[in-house]
C-alpha cells in the first residue's frame, strides 16, 4: 500500500463544523459549542457531536493527522478519530484539562475510557498523531514537531470491523477553538508495535 494524500473534500464530515476554510493545502476548522465524544463512563451522558472529518481506514493501514491550535478553555481537543460507529470509536490527541495540555485518548465499546499525560510543552507545536490498524490492534503515536514518535495507546478493534478515521476536533465548554489541519495521509500499517511514521 502506497502513501497517499487524502484530499480534504474525499473525505466525510460527521457533524459538519460551523465553520470551515480551505487556507491552500490546510483545513481550517473553527469548533460550534459544547460538541464533544464520550459514551456513558462516570459521567452519565453520551455526547456524539463533536466534528470529524473521516476516510475509509482498512486493516494493514495507517492513518497521519499534523495539526496546529491554541488549546484555552477547558477540554479544548484535537487530533486524530478511528470510528466505526456511535458505539466504537476512538479519539487520541492533545486535550486542555486541568489548567494544561495532555496527550492522551479515549477508546469506546459502548464504555468510553480515557487515559492522559501533562504535555504542558507541546504548546505552540505542530502536533502529529498516527493511528495503525494490523489484525485485532490499533496503535496510536504522537509527536510534538519533528521530535520522536510516542506509543499513547494500543487497543483492541476487530479485524472485520468497518472503520473510518480522519481529524477530529472539538470544544465542550465553548465555541469557536480555531484548528490548523495541516496533513491528512494514509499508508501501510506499522511493521511492528515499536515502529516509525509515514513519510
Amino acid at each position: 500500500m502506497d502513501t497517499r494524500k487524502v484530499a480534504w473534500h474525499e473525505a466525510q464530515w460527521l457533524n459538519e463544523p460551523p465553520r470551515v476554510d480551505i487556507d491552500g493545502e490546510h483545513l481550517v476548522v473553527a469548533t460550534a459549542s459544547n460538541g464533544d465524544f464520550w459514551r456513558k463512563t462516570s459521567y452519565g451522558f453520551i455526547h456524539d457531536n463533536g466534528h470529524a472529518l473521516l476516510a475509509p481506514l482498512p486493516n494493514g493501514s495507517a492513518v497521519e493527522i499534523t495539526y496546529e491550535a491554541r488549546f484555552e478553555a477547558q477540554f479544548d481537543q484535537a487530533g486524530v478519530m478511528v470510528r466505526v460507529d456511535e458505539r466504537t470509536w476512538v479519539k487520541a490527541g492533545v486535550e486542555f484539562a486541568d489548567g494544561l495540555p495532555q496527550l492522551g485518548a479515549v477508546a469506546t465499546r459502548e464504555y468510553s475510557d480515557w487515559s492522559l499525560a501533562p504535555a504542558p510543552d507541546w504548546t505552540g507545536l505542530p502536533i502529529t498523531l498516527r493511528a495503525s490498524r494490523s489484525g485485532d490492534a490499533l496503535t496510536i503515536r504522537a509527536r510534538k514537531g519533528e521530535g520522536p514518535w510516542q506509543l499513547v495507546r494500543v487497543t483492541p478493534l476487530a479485524p472485520d470491523a468497518v472503520a473510518s478515521a480522519g481529524p477530529f476536533c472539538c470544544s465542550p465548554q465553548r465555541a469557536g477553538l480555531e484548528v490548523r489541519f495541516t496533513r491528512f495521509v494514509v499508508g501501510p500499517a506499522d511493521g511492528s508495535l515499536h515502529g516509525g511514521g509515514l513519510p
